[in-house]
């Protein structure tokens, strides 16, 4: 079944998935959201690395699982395979972002970043003409400076050179950080209730949350819930107002994840809460729409 509505063309935005989907759960439910989204034109898919040999082959894998499970074909790329170096090869994936952000088009880009920000600023130092001509969604951070890591934020925590250099870029920047990112909380007899019925996606988005929930890896979850910390970049492209925000200063990311002043760093958004009923039941929605239910 598909949606019983279109968006204009005039607001329609090309955006780019960046994402290190294979690393837990939540990624796969933000792909799948930003593929059912009719004001989305996903022009591709990246994989992202999480500071694991073979992490950015097992995230291209769970793209493609997610794809095939949608009966949906869409460009995915693998990203680099690690932390930002200065002898790392322009993987796939950053060239795509490269080539994307400046192919003529009026619609403007958005890069939705749900990982480290590795493949954003392998394609800024690759090319840094780009940073006028996209805008970079992130999931990340301890958000604005000062801040002390309460834990050590994972999406910085994996590139720290890598976030520095991107919040330093000028780029056009988005920032959703943990303090956000995590209230984004969905129990998971709710996900066996209302998103496992809708399909193969359905079956695969509960199936993979319920065995990382009882894998080792796990241990941080509370057990029977769960949050949808990537959606958020989904969501605020659909809806840059679904959340407050206000403009300040990018931080900068210690060794330790916490947010410190830097004087000099440029201006960005910096989101401040989100909708998370809006989120999820977008979300929902769609997928029942989408498998007939």
């Amino acid at each position: 079944m598909k949606l019983g509505f279109d968006v204009p063309e005039y607001k329609k935005v090309r955006v780019i998935i960046d994402t290190d989907a294979a690393c837990e759960a939540d990624d796969p439910f933000a792909i799948v959201q930003g593929l059912l989204s009719p004001k989305l034109i996903v022009r591709g898919i990246v994989a992202e690395h999480f500071n694991v040999p073979g992490s950015v082959d097992r995230s291209y894998d769970e793209i493609e699982t997610i794809l095939e499970a949608m009966d949906m074909k869409v460009p995915a790329f693998r990203g680099q395979k690690g932390p930002l170096s200065e002898d790392a090869e322009l993987s796939e994936g950053s060239k795509f972002i490269i080539d994307e952000a400046l192919r003529d088009d009026d619609k403007p880009l958005l890069v939705l970043c749900q990982g480290a920000i590795t493949n954003v600023a392998m394609a800024i130092k690759s090319a840094p003409k780009i940073t006028d001509r996209m805008t970079v969604v992130w999931i990340g951070t301890h958000g604005e400076a000062p801040h002390k890591a309460p834990f050590r934020e994972f999406n910085a925590g994996n590139d720290i050179p890598a976030a520095n250099y991107v919040l330093q870029s000028g780029v056009d920047l988005w920032l959703v950080p943990s303090t956000v990112y995590t209230t984004i909380t969905i129990g998971i007899a709710e996900i066996q209730r209302r998103i496992k019925p809708c399909g193969r996606i359905g079956e695969h988005l509960f199936r993979n949350l319920i065995d990382y929930n009882n894998s080792e890896g796990a241990g941080w979850t509370q057990g029977e819930s769960w949050s949808l910390g990537d959606s958020p970049a989904i969501a605020v492209a659909m809806n840059p107002g679904c959340g407050h925000f206000h403009t300040a200063k990018a931080p900068f990311v210690a060794d330790d994840t916490s947010s410190e002043v830097k004087d000099d760093n440029p201006d960005i958004r910096i989101y401040t809460d989100v909708d998370s009923r809006y989120i999820l039941e977008d979300l929902i929605a769609k997928l029942e729409i989408f498998s007939g239910r």
